[in-house]
């Protein structure tokens, strides 16, 4: 099935490896495959997401904030998570649109990013790891933009996403509080793709939102490159957990021949089994 809704991201040119450090960090916190979803508070654990301008103009506009500290200062170093700083993810309230991108700081701790924004409320995810701090976090804000706002409905669940000549195939289900297997099958015209490159130091990266709330689950995938054990597709697979039950946006980016693509599903989360 092809995507139904305009998402901005779903291919864009570009080497994930320009701009990125070598180092990164692939282990779980809130809203990284917790059963405890991230993004749905602005402030959390003496941190505070803040924008210069929560009212924003449609089409590309540039937008800049700062991640405030414990001792009321913009937050100037980090540590990486997946090859960068901070991740943003912007998303349109009813998931119709979806960017991922890596805004860039400067020394006094505000960061900068354009972003192609439609009409209506967007909900704008830090995912980051202070320097010095125990825990990675994702804090979230809504931005409002304004224009003619036309609230699209979320595409019925399917198992098969087209993207141009790519077919992704999704294996596996969402279940509450238990970690379960996603894995996606990527194909290109008709041929399994067996050469995918790294992204954020994987072969593909996976955002999980929560439908009503948009509640952030940042899992990770299983293995990676250089590990001696994990193949560059055509599978990408990922444990997930799911905090309740419910339906679910899931955005794939996976990178090959130099290029982004973002491949989305929509899943049913199924209550537990009684023990």
């Amino acid at each position: 099935m092809t995507n139904e809704l305009d998402h901005t991201n779903q291919s864009h040119g570009g080497n994930s490896s320009e701009g990125h450090n070598p180092g990164h960090d692939v282990g779980p916190h809130a809203g990284h495959g917790s059963t405890q979803p991230g993004g749905v508070l602005v402030s959390e654990h003496g941190y505070t997401l803040e924008l210069d301008a929560p009212i924003l103009g449609s089409g590309l506009q540039t937008v800049s904030f700062r991640i405030i500290g414990p001792d009321g200062q913009p937050v100037t170093e980090y540590q990486n998570v997946h090859e960068k700083e901070l991740h943003l993810i912007a998303v349109r309230r009813d998931m119709a649109h979806f960017q991922h991108v890596h805004p860039v700081r400067d020394v006094s701790g505000t960061w900068t990013i354009d972003l192609n924004l439609n009409p209506g409320v967007w909900r704008i995810f830090a995912d980051f790891h202070p320097a010095g701090n125990g825990q990675p976090m994702t804090l979230g804000i809504d931005a409002f933009v304004g224009g003619t706002y036309e609230p699209h409905q979320l595409p019925a669940a399917d198992r098969t996403v087209q993207l141009d000549t790519y077919t992704v195939t999704l294996e596996g289900d969402l279940v509450a509080n238990e970690a379960t297997e996603l894995t996606f099958t990527v194909s290109r015209n008709g041929q399994p793709v067996t050469d995918l490159q790294p992204y954020l130091g994987a072969f593909g990266h996976l955002v999980a939102l929560r439908g009503g709330d948009l509640a952030y689950l940042h899992v990770h995938p299983e293995g990676g490159p250089g590990d001696g054990q994990t193949e560059p597709g055509p599978k990408v697979s990922f444990s997930a957990v799911a905090p309740s039950a419910g339906t679910y946006r899931l955005h794939l980016d996976f990178q090959h021949e130099d290029s982004v693509r973002t491949a989305q599903f929509t899943v049913r989360a199924t209550a537990a089994a009684a023990s």
